[in-house]
């Protein structure tokens, strides 16, 4: 049985990296030219925050990839980089087992630590905010989104299935001691947590209809 199906880990935004990167390195061609003094001013010219994020976001998907990839088996299937339906999105990584389904979305924060900041209280509506040096809880909705997919997709070939979405920070400035959270059900923490996170003796006969996405 194949449990490595589909792209590698990161392939989407290594892809949209390079072309963003081509695309600006035209721009500065355009206005120094082609030849030697046009390579010089390449050189020189700093890589925009826009494109740096999609390489940034490929390393992190890269390194939670491998990390999933060494408790893959015939029982745990891992599939990454698959593309949602109808979307130009994607889901980082999917990990099925026979517990359920773990839909994790990698993040690349380097020394940037994850918090949970509860606000409101008894007079307030509780507010669960995702603080990464700054507020992130984007980051929260968009699993959401994901988890309700992998789940109405699920539903509709399987039947119900447990689906669990997941925020996995890379190069974090994570706490010695804890530093894991939950946050409107979405799990949030860091590759090795995340491995360990996965009961590998619940483990049986995956669920391969994921693998159509």
């Amino acid at each position: 049985m194949d449990t490595h199906e589909g792209n590698a880990a990161g392939t989407s935004a290594q892809r949209e990296y390079e072309r963003r990167r081509a695309k600006d390195e035209a721009k500065v061609r355009e206005t120094w030219g082609s030849g030697r003094i046009g390579s010089i001013a390449v050189a020189l010219s700093s890589e925009r925050q826009s494109t740096t994020a999609w390489k940034s976001g490929a390393t992190g998907e890269s390194k939670v990839g491998a990390h999933l990839e060494a408790i893959a088996s015939d029982r745990i299937i891992v599939l990454h980089d698959r593309r949602i339906p109808r979307a130009k999105a994607n889901i980082d990584h999917i990990v099925v087992t026979r517990a359920g389904v773990w839909v994790v979305d990698a993040k690349r924060y380097q020394d940037k630590r994850p918090e949970l900041r509860v606000e409101g209280g008894l007079f307030r509506p509780r507010v669960e905010k995702l603080i990464v040096g700054g507020d992130r809880t984007k980051l929260v909705d968009g699993v959401l989104r994901q988890v309700s997919l992998v789940r109405e997709m699920l539903g509709q070939q399987v039947g119900a299935v447990p689906v669990t979405g997941a925020l996995c920070f890379v190069d974090a400035d994570w706490p010695m001691f804890g530093g894991s959270f939950r946050i409107r059900g979405v799990e949030v923490l860091w590759p090795k947590k995340l491995v360990s996170s996965r009961d590998r003796s619940r483990c049986c006969e995956p669920l391969r209809s994921v693998s159509s996405f």
